[in-house]
């Protein structure tokens, strides 16, 4: 959960994690999240990726989509985080190609990380 807390600390909406490891793919988890504006696409996907090296000592095995930052796509292997335009992330609709997948309960938010 810790992706979840750090994209939350930079106020991600519509946030939702898929459980893909029923459906034996490349990875287990989906994070997908928006953001409103290029700026904030990007604080969230750095603010996952400060923690995730921060905390659990990994880093990203690829990224994807930083400088447009319509769709910032992070792999750190059994997790890969989407970081959306709210018109990207329709077009795209994710959560609909991958529908067999479990959507994963989210516990309340938490207070957000101080910098």
């Amino acid at each position: 959960m810790l992706a979840l807390r750090a994209a939350e600390s930079k106020f991600a909406s519509d946030i939702r994690i898929l459980d893909l490891r029923e459906l034996g793919t490349f990875a287990d988890f989906f994070l997908i999240c928006n953001g409103t504006n290029k700026p904030q696409i990007q604080a969230i996907w750095d603010e996952i990726a400060k923690q995730m090296k921060m905390v659990a000592g990994e880093m990203p095995i690829a990224v994807e989509g930083y400088e447009n930052a319509e769709w910032i796509l992070g792999d750190f292997g059994d997790l890969i985080i989407h970081v959306f335009t709210p018109e990207k992330r329709d077009y795209y609709d994710l959560e609909r190609l991958w529908r067999p997948a479990t959507v994963v309960p989210l516990p309340e938010p938490e207070k957000p990380f101080s910098n």
